[in-house]
């Protein structure tokens, strides 16, 4: 089975179009806030289009772009890319995907072009050692120089303690990228391979636990649950005693 190159992306878009409330524990993890889960989320225009030249227009797709607005009035607008790999274009992408975010909510008045550029971010699946924990855009104007940073957010990092304990359950379906690495020897251990179903069945313990307890909803652990699922079998696809195992533990919804 060929894998999309978009395929963890989607996966990525799917959980925050259907429960976007997850966001929000990542947007504190990532940016320092203190949003409580209160505030409102409004999403912007995902697709946008360059004009390269005057046959050629080009679009471009971005993963996340969404204001959060506090429960005292103040806005914020972020812009957090989910990518599998790194690569050498990532920071162009995000700068053209900002400017375009700045530019779609920039206004004129008094001869004056104002535009707010967004709160971005990337969050890797996989990372190296090579792998930032941040990147930096800096602009050089006529009018002076001026730089921001774009924080990394690198999930094989994340144990599941971690993620339950900052309720970052956005990035549950995104665990198995940590095992990677160890596929084939689960494979062929049983030993191993009984340790990776345990922490699957692990994770579905505790949704059961946060849907009793009322902190999510039946449809936001289902979600959790389907994405989880359908990002191992891709990981897994090669491995079919993991798939096997692995599968007995999938988490139910």
């Amino acid at each position: 089975m060929k894998v999309s190159p978009t395929a963890y992306d989607d996966a990525f878009r799917t959980l925050l179009n259907d429960c976007s409330e997850l966001i929000i524990p990542v947007v504190n993890e990532v940016f320092g806030e203190h949003y409580t889960g209160k505030e409102k989320i409004i999403f912007g225009v995902n697709e946008h289009f360059f004009n390269q030249n005057v046959d050629n227009v080009k679009k471009v797709i971005t993963d996340s772009s969404f204001i959060i607005i506090a429960t005292n009035g103040v806005q914020k607008r972020y812009h957090i890319e989910c990518q599998s790999t790194a690569d050498d274009s990532m920071l162009v992408r995000i700068f053209e995907y900002d400017a375009q975010i700045a530019l779609d909510s920039g206004n004129i008045a008094d001869n004056v072009l104002t535009v707010t550029f967004p709160h971005s971010a990337v969050i890797f699946l996989r990372h190296t050692r090579e792998t930032p924990n941040e990147m930096l855009i800096r602009m050089i104007t006529p009018g002076g120089t001026t730089e921001y940073l774009v924080p990394v957010v690198k999930v094989q990092k994340y144990g599941l303690e971690e993620i339950f304990s900052k309720r970052l359950l956005f990035f549950i379906p995104f665990h198995i990228f940590s095992h990677e690495s160890n596929l084939a020897k689960y494979n062929s251990d049983e030993v191993k391979l009984q340790k990776l179903c345990e922490e699957y069945s692990y994770i579905r313990i505790k949704l059961d636990d946060l849907q009793k307890a009322g902190e999510v909803s039946e449809f936001t652990k289902s979600a959790v649950c389907a994405m989880t699922n359908h990002v191992l079998a891709l990981i897994a696809r090669k491995y079919q005693r993991v798939q096997k195992g692995a599968g007995n533990s999938r988490l139910k919804y």
